[in-house]
């Protein structure tokens, strides 16, 4: 071992150790501070002292551990230290300065999910981001200055067992996870954690078989889910209501989605929710999906996505993908949804049977991406961009769409995936607080009179998004008994319990999860 550089001046040396962990202190509950927040002071105050100790324990052997780690290794692997807890912690900063929450295995699977808006959602949430990346400098600085002085107080002891030891404190909280100990969950690791995690999760498993048989007889030839993207209801009534109107749609009113953010609410409308035994236990990837009731049914399945092009989004993954027929990326700017109106008219003359599920473009933060450029002044108010956005997204789309086609041969469902809060400063959906704005949703249905007739008499209740699936089913030839104990009351009624998801809308690892709530009343 080569000589300590300890400063020959004990009394200095006592006080730079003592600078030294105070400031690692200070990084690392900057670095923590959503963990320390929701998982010590949150359940501290909800009367769950256990679990409050038991996360501050976790947070300080962690801390103890990288300490003991920084000031061990040498430079070369102190920099490679910390420059992996610098893109960890810039990764927690990042979810939690913009959503309020710490991260966790579901919710990096969720952001992995919605890489593909990461360009619309930096746009629109510059402040908080930018917020993040300064605290994580400073986060990082702190402790490279924490290091310096503890090397200065206590030495630099340099050979090759101190480094190796210094390489075991590192990564042990993180190979304790692959034990079962859920250790390894602080800013500057968890990233790496809970991506193993993803990736090591097993292969979803295969749908189920649809067991029903339908009767065919008499059924609509085409069958369109129209998916919007963050529309909000009042603004859908002023601005896109009005053309619709003219195609004589049921109006259901104002519904309730199935989430408040775009995958878990894609993935249960595709799934169907039994919402009498809905829990965290639930499993959704394991349903037949309407993709299969569809395909029973002689229908050709489709989808047609508006918003990526590539592999399919909204966690889509292989065993339900084996039962679409054919996806059609359809992602080509600020006039999609009226690219995507006119392929559906022509493919609504056709004569094949089709079930068709459509995800628009819609009106999806940054607001003014959605409208052409000189349609604003770059500082429009949040509203005043909403409502361009949506006014352009939609303006002659239902004209687009049904433009001589025969309505007797089709049923059309139009809702979207979730609302949005238009507070100023607000996160507009999938926000931690969970506001009733972002759960409503317009719901129209352009049907057949003799389908239509079904919805005559209005229900005083509002309807669920969890509804759509068993009322489809219906109109597919399923029987309407059948289908409605399985999953929801259909259309002609009141849910039976209203059911929305959290960013974890399926679990990534046996065991896991499910974020659910479940409800007799609509959130309010």
């Amino acid at each position: 071992m080569k000589p300590s550089s300890a400063s020959s001046r004990p009394g200095r040396s006592w006080w730079r150790a003592l600078a030294g962990v105070a400031l690692f202190t200070l990084a690392y509950a900057l670095a923590n501070r959503f963990q320390l927040v929701n998982g010590v002071l949150y359940r501290w105050a909800a009367n769950d002292s256990e679990t409050a100790i038991r996360n501050f324990l976790l947070l300080a052997g962690q801390a103890l551990a990288l300490l003991g780690a920084l000031w061990l290794l040498p430079r070369r692997w102190a920099g490679v230290a910390l420059g992996l807890a610098f893109a960890s912690i810039l990764v927690n900063l990042g979810y939690g300065q913009t959503v309020g929450d710490a991260l966790s295995t579901g919710t990096l699977a969720w952001i992995g999910e919605e890489a593909r808006q990461a360009g619309e959602a930096a746009g629109e949430l510059t402040g908080p981001l930018a917020l993040a990346v300064a605290q994580a400098l400073i986060a990082t600085g702190l402790l490279v200055w924490a290091r310096v002085l503890l090397r200065r107080a206590l030495g630099s002891p340099i050979s090759a067992a101190t480094t190796v030891v210094g390489l075991v404190l590192l990564a042990l909280p993180n190979l304790a996870l692959l034990s079962g100990w859920p250790t390894a969950f602080a800013a500057e690791r968890n990233f790496y954690t809970f991506g193993y995690s993803v990736l090591a999760a097993d292969p979803p498993p295969p749908r189920a078989a649809v067991e029903l048989a339908p009767v065919t007889a008499g059924t609509p030839d085409h069958i369109v889910w129209l998916i919007d993207e963050s529309v909000a209801y009042t603004p859908f009534t002023q601005i896109v209501l009005p053309e619709a109107q003219k195609f004589e749609p049921v109006d259901f009113g104002a519904a309730v989605s199935l989430g408040n953010c775009s995958a878990p609410s894609n993935v249960a409308l595709r799934s169907g929710v039994d919402v009498r035994h809905a829990a965290p236990g639930m499993y959704l990837r394991t349903t037949p999906s309407i993709w299969g009731y569809a395909r029973k049914a002689g229908y050709r399945t489709m989808l047609v996505d508006g918003q990526t092009t590539g592999v399919p989004q909204n966690v889509l993954l292989a065993p339900e993908r084996a039962l679409i027929d054919e996806v059609v990326s359809m992602a080509d700017g600020i006039d999609t949804d009226r690219t995507i109106a006119a392929h559906l008219n022509a493919q609504l003359k056709g004569p094949e049977r089709t079930f068709t599920y459509v995800v628009l473009r819609g009106v999806h933060f940054q607001y003014r991406d959605h409208y052409p450029l000189d349609t604003l002044p770059d500082d429009a108010p949040g509203i005043e961009q909403y409502r361009a956005a949506l006014t352009y997204s939609k303006r002659g789309f239902f004209t687009a769409l049904f433009d001589g086609v025969d309505r007797e041969k089709a049923a059309v469902i139009y809702t979207s995936d979730h609302g949005q809060n238009l507070i100023p400063g607000k996160l507009p959906h999938c926000s931690r607080e969970r506001v009733p704005a972002e759960y409503d949703i317009p719901l129209l249905a352009f049907l057949p009179q003799g389908l239509a007739s079904n919805y005559a008499v209005p229900v005083t209740a509002r309807h669920s998004a969890s509804q759509i699936l068993p009322t489809t089913l219906e109109w597919m030839g399923y029987d309407p008994e059948t289908v409605q104990t399985a999953y929801d009351i259909d259309l002609s009624g009141p849910p039976a319990a209203y059911v929305r998801f959290g960013r974890t809308v399926v679990p990534v690892s046996k065991g896991d999860r499910v974020d659910v709530e479940v409800s007799t009343t609509p959130p309010q």
